[in-house]
This record gives C-alpha cells, structure tokens and sequence, in this order.
C-alpha cells in the first residue's frame, strides 16, 4: 500500500494498520533466530556425520586388506609370492643358509686338520710354513665355496619352490594365530611368521657333496627358519584382526550410508557431496601417508641381526593391495568430488557444460545433415534423460563396489567409460519429446 493510501486512512485505521505490521515484524523476528537455529543443526550433524563416514572409508579400506590378507590363501601367496625373486630377500636367505651350513662343517677346524695332519707327516718346515700360512685363504676359499652355491641354490627355481609351499603352509597359523579361530592353541613362535628352509639346506648339502668337498655329507638335517614378519605386537593385533574381521563386510556399506546421510541432512547437498568426497580424499591421503612413516618405525625396530633391506621389501609386498585401495579410493573420491563440482552453478562449470554441449550439439547437427535421424530413440533419451544419467552412474557404482580389488586403473577407466556414456547421451537427445509431426500439430492448435 502507498504513502498516498495510508493519507486517506482514518487515525483509527492507521493504528489498526501500524499493529499489525508490528504483530508481523515481531513474528518474523520470532522466526528467524528459530530457523538459524535449524539451520546450524543440521548443517552441523552433516558435518559430524561426514567426518564419521570419512574415518569409516579409513577403516574399510584395512578391513578389506586385512581380511584379504589373513583369511585368504591365495591372495597371501599371491602377494608374498614375487618376494622369492626379490634380491634382498635371495640375499637375506642366503646369509642365513650359508650360516647354518657354515655353522655345521666348521671351516676353522678343517683347516686347523690340514694344519695338523702336515706338521704331523714330517713335511719341511718351509712347506709346512707355507700350508700355515695359506691358512686365511683356503678359510675364504672354503666359506666362498658354500656362499657360492647357497647363492647358486637361492637362485634356482628350487627356492620359489620351497618359498611359495613355504608361505602357504605358514599362512593356517596366522590365520589362527591372529583372529583366534581354529582347533587347538596355535601360536607364532616368538611372535613372528618364519618359513623353514630346510630343503634349501639339503640341496646345499649335495651340490657341495657333488663338488668335492665330502665333509659335507655329515651335515644333520637342520631346520632352519627365514623369518617373514616380526613384531612384538602381534598378540595386541589379534584382538584388532578379530574386530575387523566382524565388520570387514560391513564396513565399506555403512560408511556409504553414514555418507549419504550426511548429504541429505545438508541444506546444500551438492556442497556437501563434495565436501564428503573431499574428507575420504583426505583420509586416503593420511592413510597413505600413514603406511610410509611407518615402515620406517618398524624398520628402526627390528631385531639385531635381520636384514633392513629385506624386511623393507617384505613390508612393502604385504601393503601393495592396500595401498592400490587406498589409490583407487582415493581418486573416486576426486572425481566424485569434480563431478559435483561441473554439476553446479559456478561460472566455471557453466562454461564447461556449455561446451560440451555446443561442441556435441555441432556434432549432431553435421550428423543430421549427412542424413542421420534420431527419431524415435531421440526422443525417448530426451524424455528420460534425467533417469538415464543415474542408471549410469548407479552402474558404474556398482562396478566398483563390487570389484573384488579395484585399482586406480580400474577406477579411471570406469570414469572415461561414464563419460562416453554421458556424451552418447547428449548426442543421442533430439531436443524434443514429441514427433515433429505432433509438435506441428500442437503449434498450430
């Protein structure tokens, strides 16, 4: 109402009418601290409930490792298996083969033999002389002999042999041993996870055997252990492996949820969408960065005597699915993250969407003019455009959700298989829902 209205009023109305935009105002007034209120509610639970599904994306990640790991062979071998070609684990093996069978053929006292036997025979004393003073020498030759062929033994596919059967009987006891399952109390010697490479010592035994040296044949039957993994944790971890072990299935599905919904408690879903894919992001990112500083506490821990070297490549073999999980996780996170991004109002994605769709327009168009004629199928895409694009993505979320060890490879090769769909999409939409023939109809109704 005008300045000029509230003139022609009566006092008496204008009061009424001052009243009540007062009543109003003061409604208004009542309301908006109300809806503040609300508002920083929910977008406070969205923050909480995003945080939470980020530290569950964390978990997941190891739990699936874990369990992939622990309660599957196969998946075990396969990834210790490459290790028995790995040159610091060969060497590491066969400083401590050549250990054991130096330790039985006792190279020292050979010697001091020989030694004897020549002074006892009556040799000259200047040959005898020289025999004592070969002494250093023929020690080295003898202990080169048998570096030599452990080397030699390690080298051969006699090793990935007894490396691989090795590991996957060893992998029972630490199933057992670190989820608590099983018949009967099984436990790691000394908390570590060894292999017994005691046939590589027999083959030792009978190339040297084969090569001259027969004080060989005397060595026993040793049993001898390469260890694997050490860690005084490993009984404190069993209680963990057990928890991820219950929730391991779980896990993956229940961040999902918690993350979704977090996005539907927001105001602003698509902010909020990118903002849960950015906090697993940066999950993945402190994982990974996690894994790296740690292999070096665990190397600086190690006990005397074992081979930094080899025990870095072990540790790095044991977490190389876990951190192509961390990856692959990782950059669907990203793109999730970008593609809620281009789906928004910013110039940005504007221009982008704008481009894609002139330069596919322009395609079409060229297409059409060749004789290409969408027809029928043009307007069906057109009508369910919408609905296409989610089966697409729900797609492709189910592709990845139920690849069994999805790579960073799989994860952008799926993205690049989602664009092409979107771009099919966008060429195959005529731009219209009815037949030409109709729509002229229409138009001149």
């Amino acid at each position: 109402m005008s300045n000029d209205g509230d003139e022609q009023l009566s006092a008496r109305e204008r009061s009424e009418l001052d009243e009540l935009r007062h009543r109003v105002g003061a409604l208004e007034s009542a309301a908006r601290p109300e809806a503040a209120r609300h508002h920083r509610l929910r977008s406070t639970g969205s923050v909480l409930l995003i945080l939470f599904a980020a530290l569950l994306s964390l978990l997941s990640v190891v739990a699936v490792w874990a369990n992939s790991i622990v309660r599957d062979t196969d998946r075990y071998v396969a990834t210790v298996g490459p290790l028995a070609s790995d040159p610091d684990v060969q060497q590491a093996v066969t400083n401590r083969v050549t250990n054991v069978v130096l330790a039985q053929i006792d190279v020292n006292a050979l010697v001091k033999q020989l030694t004897d036997a020549v002074s006892a025979k009556g040799v000259p004393p200047r040959a005898a002389q020289l025999v004592g003073s070969l002494d250093g020498p023929i020690t080295s030759g003898l202990k080169q002999l048998v570096s030599g062929t452990v080397q030699r033994v390690v080298a051969s596919s006699a090793f990935e042999t007894v490396w691989v059967e090795g590991n996957r009987r060893v992998h029972s006891a630490v199933d057992k041993a670190l989820t608590g399952e099983g018949g009967g109390a099984v436990s790691l010697k000394n908390d570590q996870v060894a292999i017994d490479v005691a046939p590589l010592v027999a083959q030792v035994k009978e190339r040297l055997v084969s090569a001259g040296l027969g004080v060989a044949a005397k060595i026993p039957d040793v049993h001898t252990d390469f260890v694997v993994v050490q860690s005084k944790d490993i009984g404190r971890i069993k209680t963990y492996m057990r928890v991820l072990e219950i929730m391991g299935s779980w896990l993956p599905v229940i961040a999902l949820l918690v993350a979704a919904a977090g996005v539907y408690t927001a105001f602003n879903r698509r902010h909020a969408l990118i903002g849960a894919a950015l906090a697993v992001f940066a999950a993945m990112l402190f994982l990974g960065i996690t894994l790296t500083v740690f292999r070096d506490v665990y190397l600086d821990h190690l006990p005397s005597g074992a081979s930094p070297a080899a025990a870095g490549a072990v540790y790095d073999a044991l977490i190389r699915f876990l951190r192509a999980g961390v990856r692959a996780l990782g950059a669907v996170a990203l793109i999730t993250a970008l593609g809620a991004f281009l789906s928004g109002p910013s110039r940005v994605a504007v221009f982008v969407r704008r481009g894609c769709r002139g330069s596919i327009g322009a395609l079409r168009d060229v297409a059409e003019s060749g004789g290409l004629r969408l027809g029928a199928v043009g307007r069906f895409v057109h009508r369910f455009k919408w609905w296409i694009g989610v089966a697409i993505l729900v797609v492709a979320a189910v592709v990845l959700f139920t690849w069994s060890y999805p790579t960073t490879m799989v994860v952008v090769w799926t993205t690049v298989i989602v664009l092409v769909g979107f771009l099919i999409r966008e060429f195959l939409d005529s731009g219209s829902a009815e037949p030409p023939d109709s729509a002229a109809g229409a138009a001149a109704h």
